[in-house]
């Protein structure tokens, strides 16, 4: 028997029901139980010093009692390992503060990393004229300031011009987002410490300037999937995905290690598109704590290996503030 099967470990999970339900599969409790590695639900409601010990505590839960709860312990024990900082995850609930963390990378491999043009509009009777007034062009793409998980923070819309703006009728603040076109494909990258996975998935298609010219005003859509289904047959998406070439792997690992640093998080993944317009040039369009990580082939066997990084203090695991 290894030593590494030996000896067990303890990490709670404060994690909200839907996530417990896709994240904390069977598959998962028993490759983790295998490599010594036991997940224990915490309950939010009661205390949490009272259930401790815990070699490490893994969370996402939106209850603002479990944040109050967990930044007293970290008062109390300031080496406890938390997977996130909360003050460091609240940065991605922000559309705004999310990205300006890509802005400090530094690639230099041949590629170059950005964030799309955007324009934060705080209050929506200021809305017409702010794309012209800000160098946008459209089509855009109107998305809630927020990106708090909620149902609310997925509402978006695709824009193509002034009147489809004046149709938006949002009360809330939220952001315009330059359409690039991409080529109707979206790489999602998955960082779980220095695991990092990339996948193809689906997104908008691309967007000609005839068809910018006949489009309706504007459509709202919450899924991706929603708007692609207008364009494309299933059969014609899935040979597009096929066809599309995954961005190299050493830009990839690049830009998720140095996203990490700078952003100061171990779980997350980003939204990455190739800029049609631009050889060598991707964009991060959007940036998400603790995701499905289930979607992500064999997570299981990423995610324990990520544990056990974690329990024995690899240099590699980000567990306090730098």
């Amino acid at each position: 028997m290894s030593e590494e099967s030996k000896t067990r470990y303890r990490i709670g999970y404060a994690l909200a029901p839907k996530k417990v339900k896709s994240f904390i599969q069977p598959s998962l409790l028993n490759l983790a139980k295998e490599r010594g590695i036991d997940l224990f639900p915490i309950q939010t409601t009661k205390p949490l010093i009272d259930q401790l010990p815990f070699d490490c505590i893994i969370h996402k839960s939106p209850d603002p009692e479990w944040r109050n709860q967990l930044e007293q312990l970290l008062l109390q024990k300031p080496n406890i390992v938390v997977i996130d900082r909360p003050e460091a995850i609240e940065r991605l609930h922000n559309r705004v503060t999310m990205l300006q963390a890509v802005n400090q990378l530094e690639i230099a491999n041949g590629f170059s990393i950005g964030v799309p043009k955007q324009v934060s509009v705080e209050n929506p009777q200021s809305l017409i004229g702010c794309v012209a007034s800000s160098g946008l062009r459209f089509p855009v793409i109107a998305k809630p300031l927020l990106a708090n998980g909620t149902a609310c923070s997925h509402q978006m819309s695709l824009v193509f011009n002034e009147e489809g703006l004046r149709g938006l009728n949002w009360s809330q603040p939220f952001v315009l987002q330059e359409f690039v076109n991409h080529g109707g494909v979206i790489f999602k990258v998955y960082v779980a410490g220095q695991h990092i996975q990339c996948v193809k998935r689906k997104s908008l298609p691309d967007i000609s300037e005839v068809k910018l010219g006949v489009s309706e005003n504007s459509v709202s859509f919450s899924q991706i999937s929603n708007v692609t289904a207008q364009d494309q047959s299933d059969d014609g998406v899935e040979k597009l995905i096929e066809a599309a070439e995954l961005p190299p792997s050493s830009f990839v690992t690049e830009v998720a290690s140095q996203l990490r640093e700078a952003l100061k998080l171990n779980l997350f993944n980003f939204d990455m598109i190739r800029d049609s317009s631009v050889e060598g040039r991707h964009l991060v369009i959007d940036i998400n704590y603790f995701p499905g990580y289930a979607k992500m082939p064999c997570y299981e066997t990423i995610l324990t290996d990520f544990f056990l990084d974690i329990v024995h203090n690899k240099p590699s695991v980000i567990s306090k503030d730098c």
